[in-house]
């Protein structure tokens, strides 16, 4: 027999007031003119509903990165890059989120990981003049914007957990509006502040721990324009682990005579896998989108990544990492690990592929596609600016074909043009570990006896003398390995703070 399923609830009403009532009107009328609603307009602007009935996290954090225009630096679907809730699996894999939903420590775990600013707190680490505080502050102005996590059951409405974010205060009323991101159920309303705050200072029974508030707001300069961690493959666990854990143990033997042998033992044992860890983050588009011209907002993005590469070459690190590499004992291994990576013909094929699963909606499912063609070129220097290095190539699958372009940093200033081979230094084994092992903690290196030796390396991977460019860029590295680290370590919901970096 088929079963006709839910159509919305009615909302309980009091406590809550609709926010399309006559009531609800006139409190969004007269917050307007006290300006606690300037945060409503870029939240409204990308407001979603949760695809699925337990994304209520998920939903009103892609929500919130949207409305702070924070650059995912991944394609969505299309040529689009944009935050949507099947992106935001860096904490927590997504099937499990869709079965059991997800805990306040993992969406804070989260949007730390989509290169948000977030201060958390759960309600026994704040006070409701607090949280009325920031929730003013929020909604004065529209860099900032509230989640909250409550129980719905303290509103009379069904469900327990749930997740949305704060469009607006009632300074008279004492009014918050929750944009409810279940809106199959239930329309954006008004509640009591005070009713709102005894919401969150409810006990979350999976965790054994209190609900609360987070806020969110962007960063002055995008991270990652270079490299990120990533956690898809299974192996980020094994890497993560050897990395923090590992390593220091390796470096208090008494084996470190020297900077060669500190960096050898760090190399010797490096699952082989590492490459799936970090990646360096491609641009990529249909070849019909843009040819030969790109955009200034690409032109700006590559060359940001030039910039990088650049001066991670330029390290005194790279230089002895590159030394040890590219030795007899470590040429083999280097191979192993990466492969023919490397290489622009073999990037050519699967960043290619790659990027057709992207660009046709189909992330992930790279291996139902295949590259008939790809090719290395280098776009000449067109009235005073620099040449572009391009890996194109025609994807097919049983639908047809695609032809994408990969734009690939380079650090040589002037490359020569080229059919096959490289055209400059593009990013590669070398200065992947470089900008890996200058991400690691510093007390990593603390373990070292010799106290020569321990002077020579934390000179090499100080991050103080580094370009702020790339200071930046190492930092945020380092605070996606700490968080990710808790992560593994099952610690994200006893510690919801920025990494101390």
């Amino acid at each position: 027999m088929a079963m006709a399923g839910l159509y919305r609830r009615i909302l309980p009403s009091p406590p809550a007031i609709d926010f399309a009532s006559s009531e609800g009107k006139k409190l969004f009328t007269e917050a307007i003119h006290n300006g606690t609603m300037e945060g409503f307009f870029k939240l409204i602007s990308y407001f979603q509903t949760q695809s699925e009935p337990a994304y209520c996290g998920l939903a009103s954090l892609s929500m919130v990165l949207n409305a702070l225009a924070i650059d995912p630096g991944r394609k969505w679907k299309g040529p689009w890059r944009w935050f949507d809730e099947n992106m935001l699996d860096c904490c927590e894999p997504l099937e499990k989120v869709k079965d059991k939903g997800i805990p306040f420590g993992k969406v804070v775990c989260l949007a730390h990981c989509a290169g948000a600013n977030v201060e958390a707190f759960r309600t026994n680490q704040s006070t409701i003049d607090d949280f009325r505080k920031y929730v003013m502050a929020c909604s004065s102005s529209d860099d900032c914007h509230v989640i909250s996590s409550y129980n719905r059951g303290t509103f009379y409405q069904t469900g327990t957990g749930h997740f949305s974010p704060i469009g607006g205060y009632h300074a008279e009323g004492d009014m918050a509006l929750i944009l409810d991101v279940a809106r199959f159920k239930y329309p954006p309303h008004w509640v009591p502040l005070g009713l709102l705050w005894e919401a969150m200072d409810t006990v979350d029974e999976s965790t054994g721990l209190r609900r609360g508030f987070m806020l969110v707001s962007r960063r002055q300069r995008a991270p990652a324009l270079l490299y990120t961690l990533s956690c898809k493959h299974e192996s980020w666990i094994t890497t993560a682990k050897y990395l923090m854990d590992d390593v220091p143990t390796l470096l208090s033997s008494d084996d470190m005579k020297n900077v060669e042998n500190v960096l050898s033992a760090v190399f010797t044992s490096l699952p082989s896998d590492f490459a799936e860890f970090i990646k360096w983050v491609a641009e990529i588009r249909r070849k019909e989108d843009g040819d030969q011209v790109l955009s200034e907002e690409e032109k700006g993005r590559l060359s940001s990544k030039e910039d990088v590469l650049k001066q991670v070459q330029e390290t005194g690190l790279y230089k002895h990492v590159t030394n040890i590499l590219s030795s007899e004992k470590f040429v083999c291994q280097v191979k192993q690990t990466s492969g023919d990576r490397d290489s622009l013909s073999n990037i050519a094929a699967s960043v290619c592929c790659q990027g057709a699963g992207i660009l046709t909606g189909k992330s992930g499912l790279s291996d139902r596609f295949c590259c008939r063609e790809t090719c290395v070129r280098c776009y000449r220097a067109i009235n005073g600016e620099k040449p572009v290095t391009v890996v194109s190539g025609t994807v097919v699958n049983g639908n047809g074909e695609q032809g994408v372009d990969m734009l690939v940093p380079v650090s040589q200033t002037e490359p020569s043009c080229c059919i096959s081979g490289s055209c400059g230094m593009h990013p590669a084994s070398n200065d992947i570990l470089t900008a890996l092992l200058l991400a690691l903690p510093s007390q990593t290196w603390s373990g070292i006896k010799d106290e020569k030796v321990l002077e020579a390396i934390s000179g090499l991977v100080s991050t103080d003398a580094l370009p702020p460019l790339l200071q930046e860029e190492i930092l945020h590295l380092r605070g996606q390995l700490l968080m990710l680290k808790r992560c593994k370590d099952n610690k994200v919901e006893d510690d919801l703070g920025a990494p101390l970096i």
